[in-house]
């Protein structure tokens, strides 16, 4: 199975990827952890992506189509399928992405696109915090820590990335409007497009899930239980 999750940051794409992780075993591509890697072992390229995204604007295209392309024609994992998270973000990235997977004849089977509004967006992504250690993600109120700015899993410091205040969060979501809603026509128009609400419970998006990965045709004989 290969898709990719659509939707605008704090939407909960990371969410949906991990029950989806756990359900179907199948690698998670996100760009947002392969550009924050490229960032921590300091390159000029990762320096570039660090300026950028700080300013709240999209990194190019060509960086990160380069970084997807490599993940997809190398990696041996990704035979039992994959989903692709923050890639792509504009219809040039999703024609890019098509040409790469006809190469490697792994069409997308379809495209879960996930839907929130400002103020969810908002909310979610001002009180993250994530572990300055392992990663881990945190929320103020939603999934507080036991210990304050303490990570539960390592004990590392908890922090607020430099992105998750709100001037640059409004600024993500006018560049999303501008650059990423086009490609929810694009793959609507390819018939692949599935919407699914981000504003709901995690036990109520799961079902969700279950329901469009039993219906889906490619699933074959597959099914998933709500148990």
């Amino acid at each position: 199975m290969r898709f990719v999750i659509l939707g605008p940051p704090g939407a909960g794409k990371g969410s949906l990827a991990g029950l989806i992780k756990d359900m179907l075993g199948i690698v998670h591509i996100s760009t947002g952890d392969m550009l924050r890697e490229e960032m921590k072992k300091g390159s000029p390229l990762g320096l570039e992506i660090k300026g950028l995204i700080e300013k709240g604007s999209l990194v190019s295209d060509e960086i990160v189509t380069k970084l997807v392309e490599q993940k997809i024609t190398t990696d041996p994992d990704l035979v039992k399928g994959f989903m692709l998270d923050g890639f792509p973000r504009t219809t040039h990235q999703a024609k890019d992405l098509d040409q790469i997977l006809d190469k490697v004849s792994k069409p997308l089977d379809f495209v879960l696109c996930m839907e929130a509004s400002l103020e969810i967006i908002l909310s979610r992504l001002t009180g993250r915090r994530v572990c300055r250690k392992c990663g881990a993600l945190f929320h103020i109120k939603n999934k507080p820590s036991k210990k304050l700015n303490v990570c539960d899993l390592c004990e590392g410091d908890l922090y607020q990335r430099s992105d998750d205040n709100e001037e640059t969060i409004r600024k993500r979501m006018e560049v999303y409007e501008i650059s990423t809603k086009p490609i929810i026509d694009y793959y609507s128009m390819q018939g692949k497009l599935i919407r699914i609400s981000g504003e709901k419970e995690t036990a109520n998006v799961r079902n969700d899930l279950i329901k469009i990965l039993n219906e889906d045709k490619s699933n074959k004989n597959q099914k998933f239980s709500r148990n």
